[in-house]
């Protein structure tokens, strides 16, 4: 890649941090005064930048070596967070979840968008399986089912992203 090849892509995650981080702040607003939309808005908006730029960085198969030198020179670690899209997808994807829910459950239970749903969890904290979309504002965590996700981890990692950027544009 060149010198041109790799700004574009550099300056596209460093877009993609920024929205991100935008909307982590909004985010953090909406816990003093709650606003269900703006919540799971700044919450969608988080985790589709986070996979733009996981798909960057990761890139499908035909692209590989981009993402390996723009891994390799941003200092980007193998275990990286954003590497994972799963709950980027479990969000796009949401009506395939939904519908493979209701496949092999029958029971008229479903919880969506939960706040909190930690605190009405039942025995010894245990999110209900029932619950498919919640989010804890006490540790800015998201649920997806059994599955939980460290918001605050994927905008750390985001933000180193953004300190190695640093050297190649102007951030």
């Amino acid at each position: 890649m060149n010198g041109l090849q790799q700004m574009v892509p550099i300056g596209e995650i460093v877009l993609q941090t920024k929205i991100a981080k935008r909307a982590a702040e909004r985010l953090h607003a909406t816990h003093d005064v709650f606003d269900n939309i703006e919540t799971w808005c700044s919450i969608q908006s988080i985790l589709v930048a986070a996979g733009n730029v996981s798909k960057i960085l990761w890139p499908n198969q035909r692209y590989k070596t981009r993402g390996e030198e723009l891994r390799k020179l941003l200092q980007v670690k193998p275990d990286n967070p954003l590497s994972n899209r799963t709950f980027r997808n479990h969000f796009e994807h949401y009506d395939e979840r939904v519908e493979e829910y209701f496949q092999v459950n029958s029971q008229g239970v479903y919880t969506d968008q939960a706040m909190n749903p930690y605190l009405n969890s039942g025995l010894f904290g245990h999110i209900p399986t029932h619950t498919h979309r919640g989010y804890n504002s006490f540790n800015n965590t998201l649920v997806f089912r059994d599955e939980i996700l460290d918001l605050t981890e994927i905008l750390t990692a985001l933000d180193e992203l953004l300190n190695s950027c640093k050297p190649y544009t102007l951030v």
